[in-house]
């Protein structure tokens, strides 16, 4: 029976490439998975993972192995960074197809309902390039020819029988009525306001003409062209008046830009810098896999153990990551080990799988490794804590 599981087909090359690697290092040093994990400071459970491709190793494991085996981990670690990319990319692939997936499936939900029963239902079609309410296309009205145009239409004094333009007062384009052209005025006529040329028809001296001049649709149109400049003057005025009050909050320090908060005296510190691999540190550490955030492998260290039955439990404490959890090993199926420390939420974990023989918690935030206490319960009924 070969010693290694095939990998999964759906594995990115480099993925799984890398994952060879590892195997081969372990097959090359002689040591089994159990010894590997014992040395190393990860779990049997994690390094089963790991060699066989369901889950890329973390940077802290991969350095853990190479000291182990004795290999130069720079390569090794050059190989994980390659690794880590595929690994990526291949995450973003997976969650943008189940993206795709609940979409189609939501429009497929949605379809079911048909379209709105209201559709249609006024029998006005929509027609494409067509302005107007619902794309209905406008009705112009019929214009009238000069043979049925109204008497009323005729220009005060303008002879009859004339074109039809001369004729025919209509609607000019901007919706004014189109007045028929004045005969011509003679400056003699006026001067001498004679019959033919009204004092009311006769243009003021500078001024257009009474047909030129603005209606009362002229100044609506006016008034609505002259609101967004309204509107833009008062929010100025907002603005300016705003800046006002904040500069009068702040005393009129000319060194204080107006309005700038003032730092909270509880505003959280920045995080120190970490090392390479390391993936939290404190409280941001709470509920997190250790092995996943970079805080196992050569930053961890067992504190305080206790043994119960032939069950060991320890508590494994990471001063870089400030955090500390609990692990046992020559468990069964079935054991449960927690976690716990003042200040922080209790974190428990099991043997889950047949076969396994040991399991490790999430983390708990701790100032120092005698904050933590671990304690185990097993499957017979059997408890016991660290001191």
């Amino acid at each position: 029976m070969p010693r290694w599981k095939a990998l999964p087909d759906e594995l990115d090359p480099q993925v799984g490439e890398f994952a060879g690697q590892l195997r081969r290092l372990v097959d090359r040093s002689g040591l089994s998975v159990s010894a590997v994990a014992d040395r190393t400071g990860y779990s049997k459970t994690s390094w089963d993972r790991y060699l066989n491709g369901r889950l890329l190793a973390p940077k802290g494991a991969v350095i853990a192995l190479a000291e182990v085996t004795g290999t130069n981990p720079v390569h090794l670690t050059t190989m994980w960074e390659l690794a880590e990319r595929a690994w990526s990319r291949s995450e973003m692939r997976h969650d943008m197809t189940m993206e795709a997936i609940r979409i189609s499936q939501a429009r497929a939900a949605l379809g079911e309902f048909g379209p709105p029963s209201g559709a249609g239902g006024r029998g006005a079609t929509a027609a494409s390039g067509v302005a107007g309410p619902a794309g209905v296309a406008p009705v112009v009205p019929s214009q009238p020819t000069s043979t049925t145009a109204p008497d009323a239409g005729v220009a005060a004094g303008a002879p009859r029988g004339g074109s039809s333009v001369e004729g025919f007062r209509g609607r000019s384009q901007n919706g004014r009525a189109a007045r028929a052209p004045e005969p011509p005025v003679t400056s003699a006529e006026a001067a001498a306001g004679t019959p033919g040329t009204p004092a009311a028809r006769r243009p003021a001296v500078g001024g257009p003409p009474p047909e030129d001049r603005p209606s009362g649709r002229d100044a609506s149109d006016g008034a609505r062209r002259r609101r967004p400049l309204l509107m833009f003057l008062a929010g100025v005025v907002g603005t300016l008046a705003v800046i006002a009050v904040a500069f009068f909050l702040t005393g009129g320090d000319g060194t204080k830009a107006a309005g700038a908060p003032k730092p909270s005296a509880s505003a959280p510190s920045p995080a120190p810098d970490l090392p390479a691999g390391v993936k939290c540190a404190g409280a941001g550490c709470t509920g997190k896999d250790p092995e996943n955030m970079g805080c196992g492998g050569t930053l961890a260290k067992t504190s305080t153990s206790v043994t119960v039955g032939t069950t060991l439990v320890e508590v494994r404490y990471s001063e870089t990551c400030g955090a500390a959890w609990a692990r046992v090993t020559r468990a069964a199926q079935g054991d449960t080990v927690t976690v716990s420390a003042a200040g922080a939420a209790r974190q428990t974990g099991s043997v889950a799988a047949a076969g396994d023989t040991d399991a490790y918690t999430p983390m708990v935030s701790v100032t120092d490794a005698a904050a933590a206490k671990a304690c185990v319960t097993l499957t017979s009924g059997q408890q016991g804590c660290t001191k």
